[in-house]
């Protein structure tokens, strides 16, 4: 037995051949992200093929990702930061001007230096109206602006009383927003006009499981709930006419709800923004239909190839819908359904030498559970190497970031790299993990460093104990929350783990908490409740922080930073690499210049991704790609 061909890491980690499709409002064009000179730009295209796809946008840099078909079918909007600060800018480009004109540069339509710009409202009512939310007044906070597709201007529509986010109808009237107390509860307000009013009191222990998820076009209000259940359920309410007056809710109808798992993602129809179906995830993605017309297009849309299932834009008319089926050992393949004759037409994957590779390369994501030691279930998901045997390997631990967030089953190019050069790839879904129910993910509470890192303990355990994995060459990999329990690893389990590679990782949490962006510091009470209060909680604080233990570290190190990263600062890596440095003990340490929370450019990833591979195979020994 061996393992199978080799993968280029550029075919796993250099730019995708093809990103985030979306059909536009009018069903006319087709928009998706793809590299033009190397470097990821947007691209449109005639929907029924009747020319060429043409690169709109040409930048040189970073690149271009996030992108919007505007309901005026004339504009486009996509947004850039600058070298990874996250301060975003919104840009408007006209996809109607003449090429040869030279008339089809982008617009800067939001102020540029540390200021960050979030849509919030742009529909098929209200089509030359764009609602965009800018701190360039208090950097704390987002006011609410109106963008004019027609005439360019940007105006004030209301100045943020304290709002965490804002409550926009389908009218892009704004009707209130959430605010977050001192306690880590929320409070959710409606009205109109600036006199917005407490509606609903949500607990601390529920606030980071329940909130609104939006507005029908008949006026319901679609709220996402955990309060007085243990899994987030959705609800439909049915305001009077004065909401937020004060008045009880006309009616509270639950639409969806699981005992054990959160309702996850909500497909609503866009022409009424009713429920149509929702998500459950579970091991892999499980749909509760609603709506019975929505039905007779799943069972077309599941004949399309095997994998998780997504819908994205429907254009206006419903005819035309953007498909994805996502499978954990293949490409994503992106589809153009026609629900007119249901049927269903290939686009293209997200990554076309994935197609290209050996039957039998790419390995299968498996789901796994286990009991930890204090009898909670634990979740997650092996990624064995295909073609030997499962018996004493090596393994990395790819511990997800968040951490209020969640492995979930799909394509996961770090699985698939990780399986590729011999690896047991063991990612787990520890307490404070998404998608469980609240008990679980309160269960996370101030556990940094404690029974979070216990989980991931209790996994090497398991998967040694299966025979699965060599004890003596297991290491830890993670980025962001990912890359504190690498160094929580190291300073607390030294003996469990030959090494560890952290990216973008925080080292000291009273550090992380006093240096977050400005915009996040309406959210400090909830990181307060879930990780600690350096002001009352400083000997909590210390003792799960890495910085304090550092001469407990004995495994070699490989430290990742972004020289731009908003959420943990340069200062995070430096100050354990200096510890590092003075204390004699192995590391290294990789800083980039222009990036910020994560690797954007592909040059970068494959000086990371390279180094990377490098280490693990010193310590584990794994295999790794030849020079080229």
């Amino acid at each position: 037995m061996a393992l199978p061909q080799l993968i280029q890491r550029s075919v796993l980690f250099g730019n995708p051949d093809h990103l985030s499709p979306t059909v536009s409002p009018d069903g006319s064009q087709l928009g998706w992200v793809a590299p033009e000179e190397g470097v990821l730009n947007l691209w449109v295209a005639p929907r029924d093929g009747s020319s060429p796809a043409r690169a709109v946008t040409h930048d040189r840099d970073r690149g271009v990702r996030d992108y919007l078909f505007c309901h005026d079918d004339r504009h486009l909007l996509y947004a850039q930061d600058r070298d990874g600060d996250e301060n975003w800018r919104l840009y408007l480009l006209d996809l109607t001007a003449d090429p040869a004109a030279g008339a089809t540069e982008p617009r800067l339509i939001t102020p540029g230096d540390g200021i960050q710009a979030r849509i919030l409202g742009h529909n098929r009512w209200h089509p030359t109206t764009v609602l965009i939310a800018l701190n360039n007044r208090v950097p704390q906070l987002h006011d609410v602006h109106r963008f004019d597709l027609l005439t360019g201007e940007l105006s004030l529509v209301a100045e943020n009383p304290g709002f965490v986010d804002w409550q926009i109808d389908t009218d892009l009237t704004v009707r209130g927003g959430t605010t977050m107390n001192p306690d880590g509860s929320t409070t959710i307000h409606l009205g109109r006009d600036g006199d917005y009013r407490p509606y609903l009191e949500i607990p601390p222990d529920d606030a980071s499981s329940s909130g609104v998820l939006g507005f029908t076009r008949s006026g319901a209000l679609l709220v996402l709930s955990s309060v007085g259940v243990n899994a987030t359920r959705l609800e439909r309410h049915e305001l009077p006419a004065s909401a937020g007056g004060g008045e009880p809710v006309a009616r509270v109808e639950v639409l969806a709800a699981d005992d054990a798992y959160d309702i996850g993602g909500v497909w609503q129809d866009p022409a009424t923004g009713e429920v149509q179906a929702v998500e459950v995830i579970r091991d892999r993605q499980e749909l509760q239909v609603l709506d019975a017309a929505l039905a007779v297009h799943l069972d077309r849309l599941r004949a399309v190839g095997d994998g998780d299932l997504h819908v994205g834009r429907r254009e206006r008319t419903g005819r035309w819908w953007i498909v994805s089926v996502a499978p954990s050992d293949a490409a994503i393949a992106y589809h153009l359904y026609d629900a007119e004759s249901g049927t269903a037409r290939f686009l293209f994957p997200h990554r076309r030498q994935l197609a290209e590779l050996d039957p039998g390369t790419l390995a299968p994501m498996e789901p796994f559970s286990f009991t930890a030691r204090d009898g909670l279930e634990i979740h997650g998901y092996l990624t064995f190497p295909p073609g030997v045997e499962r018996a004493g390997l090596p393994a990395v631990l790819n511990v997800h970031g968040g951490p209020w967030a969640r492995d979930h089953w799909g394509f996961h190019a770090e699985a698939q790299w990780m399986a590729n050069r011999g690896y047991v790839c063991v990612q787990v879904n520890f307490r404070a993990s998404t998608g469980y129910g609240k008990a679980f993910l309160n269960a996370g509470d101030k556990q940094w460093g404690r029974a979070m890192q216990d989980d991931l303990t209790d996994a090497v355990a398991f998967v040694v104990d299966q025979g699965w994995v060599d004890p003596a060459r297991v290491g830890i990999y993670g980025g962001s929350y990912g890359g504190y329990a690498v160094l929580a690893g190291a300073v607390f389990t030294p003996e469990l783990y030959r090494c560890g590679v952290d990216i973008v990782g925080p080292s000291n949490i009273a550090t992380l908490l006093a240096s977050v962006p400005e915009y996040w510091k309406p959210l400090l009470a909830m990181m307060h409740q879930r990780v600690g209060n350096p002001e009352t909680e400083a000997d909590l604080v210390r003792e799960a922080s890495p910085l304090t233990h550092v001469d407990r570290i004995r495994i070699p190190l490989l430290i990742v930073q972004g020289a731009n990263d908003p959420r943990v600062k340069q200062s995070e890596a430096e100050q354990i690499v200096e510890a590092l440095r003075e204390k004699g003990l192995p590391h290294s340490y990789l800083l980039f210049e222009d990036e910020g929370h994560g690797l954007a450019k592909p040059q970068n990833r494959e000086r990371m991704y390279a180094a990377a591979e490098a280490f693990l195979a010193e310590h584990l020994g794994g295999r790794t790609q030849p020079p080229t």
